[in-house]
C-alpha cells in the first residue's frame, strides 16, 4: 500500500474512533489529523513522507532524542527479568529501588525520598495529598489552603487542573477541588510591558517592578486567607504549557522573602523544567530554591515510557515516615519496573554525555543568540529564551505590544504552517513556544530558527493578504482606529533553508 493510502486510511480510522486529548473534536473530524509514522534524531516522520524538526521533544519531554538504541535495551531487558510487580504493601523491586536513589542524589541535599506516579498530573495530585496529611500530621489541619498561579499547568486530572490556573480548563472541570487559589503570574510581557511607564520601551527598571509586584500578591493573598490556613505556594519556575513564562530576575527572591516570614511550604513543580532544560537538574536549581516537595515526570525517562514521581524534602518525609503510619495512596504502576528501568538508563546517559552542562553552556546560549535573531520580525513583539526554552509573542503592532483579534487565531495559524514548512513549534493563544531535544545541535539550532523565520513570513503574508479583503482594523485586538503595520505587506525575510 502506497504511503498516502495507508495515511489516509489510518487518518479515516482515527477520525471514526480515537478522541484526542486537548483537541477540538468537531475541527479533528473536519480536517484529520496528522498521522506521526517514525522519529531519529530530532525529527519525526508523518504519512505523507514529511520529515518534521520537533521544536517540542514531543511534549517537553523527548530530551535525549528519538533514536537511544539503549532505553530500547533497557526496556528490553526488564520485561524480560520482571516485566511487572507492584510496589503496595511493602514490596519493591531494583529498579524502583535503585531509580529512587539515582534521583535523591541528583536532587537538592535536603530531599531524599521520591514517591512514584505514573505521570505528572499524578505527581501532582500526590502532591496535593501529601501537602494536606503533613500538615494534619502537625496538628495542623486548618492549613488546607494551596496558593498557585494564574495560567499555571500542573496536569489536567481534577486535581491537577484545579491546581492550574487556566481558566478554560476550571469551566469544563465542575466544581475544581476547594482550597485552591490564584495569585497573578509574572508575565511581564503581557501584564507589565510598559505598565507604570511613560513609555512601552523603558523597561529596564519595570520588569524588576513587576516581578516585585506579583510576589507581593503572594504576601496579599497569605494574608487575605490567613497565613495559619495556607498549606503550600506553588510554581513552576518556568510557566511552560502558559506560554514559556521566565519571571523578572526579581520574581523568585522577592517570593522566597514572603516564604521566609511565614510557615508555608513551597512546591516547585518541575515536570517540565526538571532534568536539563533550563541548563540544571533542576529548574530549582536555576533560581536557587529550596522547595519542600517536587512533581517530576517528562524527561526522567526522555518520554520512552510514562512514569512520574514527587521528589520529598526531608521536612515533609521525615514527618510521613515517623508520625504518619499508613498513606493511602498510590497507584498500580507506581514505580513500574520497566519505566524506572528505562528512568535510571536515561539518567545514565545524561550524566555521562554531561548533557546538563552543554545545555546550560552551550546550546542554552547558543539557541538564546539565534533565537533572539526573530525579534526583528514583524510580527514579534518579544523573543525570549532560557535554557532550551524559547517563546515569540506574535503581535499586530510591534512598538505597543497590541495583539490581534482573538478571532483570527494567529498563534493557530503559525502553527499549522510551522507544520507545513517542517517544523514542530506549539501555539499558546499568540505565543509560540519550543523546547527542542537536550541533544539539538547548532547546526539543528540553525535550521530551527530559519524554518521558524520562514513560518512567520508565511503567516505575516496570510494576515496581509487577510487584511486586503476586509477592514484591516478587525486585525488589531484593541483600538479599531489603528491599522495593520504597513511591514506586514512586506516581502518574506527569508527562505528556507537546505535542512527544511
Amino acid at each position: 500500500m502506497a504511503i498516502n493510502d495507508a495515511g489516509e486510511r489510518l487518518k479515516a480510522l482515527d477520525a471514526r474512533h480515537h478522541l484526542h486529548p486537548f483537541t477540538d473534536f468537531k475541527q479533528l473530524g473536519e480536517q484529520g489529523s496528522r498521522i506521526i509514522t517514525g522519529a531519529s534524531g530530532v525529527y519525526i516522520h508523518d504519512a505523507d513522507g514529511q520529515r518534521i524538526l520537533d521544536g517540542m521533544a514531543g511534549l517537553w519531554c523527548v530530551n535525549l532524542g528519538y533514536d537511544q538504541p539503549e532505553l530500547v535495551a533497557a526496556a528490553s531487558q526488564q520485561m524480560t527479568q520482571l516485566p511487572y510487580y507492584n510496589t503496595f504493601f511493602k514490596t519493591a523491586h531494583p529498579p524502583a529501588i535503585e531509580l529512587a536513589a539515582e534521583l535523591c542524589r541528583l536532587a537538592p541535599e535536603h530531599i531524599n525520598h521520591v514517591f512514584f506516579t505514573g505521570s505528572g498530573s499524578e505527581a501532582n495530585d500526590s502532591m496535593l495529598r501529601m501537602v494536606r496529611r503533613f500538615w494534619a500530621l502537625k496538628g495542623k489541619p486548618e492549613k488546607q489552603w494551596i496558593i498557585a498561579r494564574e495560567n499555571g499547568y500542573h496536569g489536567s486530572t481534577v486535581a491537577g487542573m484545579s491546581l492550574g490556573g487556566m481558566a478554560p480548563m476550571h469551566a469544563q472541570g465542575g466544581p475544581c477541588v476547594p482550597g485552591i487559589t490564584h495569585i497573578r503570574q509574572p508575565y511581564w510581557f503581557a501584564e507589565g510591558r510598559g505598565k507604570g511607564s511613560e513609555s512601552p520601551e523603558s523597561d529596564t527598571h519595570s520588569r524588576d517592578d513587576f516581578g516585585r509586584l506579583c510576589a507581593e500578591a503572594l504576601d496579599a493573598r497569605i494574608q487575605e486567607l490567613g497565613p495559619d490556613n495556607v498549606a503550600a505556594f506553588l510554581a513552576e519556575p518556568v510557566q511552560g504549557a502558559g506560554g514559556a513564562i521566565m519571571p523578572p530576575d526579581s520574581y523568585w527572591p522577592a517570593i522566597k522573602a514572603v516564604l521566609a516570614k511565614y510557615d508555608i511550604l513551597l512546591v516547585v513543580d518541575e515536570v517540565i523544567c526538571g532534568f536539563g532544560r533550563l541548563g540544571e537538574w533542576f529548574g530549582s536549581q536555576h533560581y536557587d530554591l529550596k522547595p519542600d516537595l517536587m512533581p517530576i515526570a517528562k524527561g526522567l525517562s526522555s518520554g520512552y515510557l510514562p512514569i512520574g514521581g514527587v521528589l520529598v524534602g526531608d521536612r515533609v518525609a521525615d514527618t510521613l515516615i515517623e508520625e504518619g503510619g499508613e498513606f493511602f495512596h498510590g497507584f498500580t504502576y507506581s514505580g513500574h519496573p520497566v519505566c524506572a528501568a528505562v528512568a535510571l538508563k536515561t539518567l545514565e546517559i545524561m550524566q555521562r554525555e554531561d548533557i546538563v552542562t552543554r545545555v546550560r553552556d552551550d546550546l542554552g546560549p547558543y539557541l538564546a543568540s539565534r533565537w533572539a535573531t526573530l525579534a526583528d520580525h514583524p510580527l514579534v513583539g518579544e523573543a525570549r529564551s532560557l535554557g532550551l526554552m524559547g517563546a515569540l509573542e506574535l503581535v499586530a503592532d510591534k512598538a505597543s505590544g497590541e495583539r490581534f483579534a482573538t478571532s483570527l487565531a494567529v498563534g493557530n495559524l503559525c502553527r499549522d504552517i510551522c507544520f507545513e514548512t517542517g517544523l514542530v513549534m506549539r501555539s499558546v493563544g499568540d505565543t509560540m513556544i519550543i523546547s527542542p531535544p537536550l541533544v539539538i545541535t547548532h547546526e539543528q539550532i540553525d535550521a530551527l530558527v530559519s524554518l521558524a523565520r520562514a513560518a512567520l513570513d508565511e503567516t505575516a503574508r496570510q494576515l496581509a493578504s487577510h487584511a486586503a479583503t476586509c477592514s484591516s482594523a478587525a486585525l488589531k485586538a484593541t483600538s479599531p482606529s489603528s491599522s495593520l503595520p504597513s511591514s506586514l505587506s512586506s516581502e518574506p525575510s527569508s527562505s528556507l533553508t537546505s535542512e527544511s
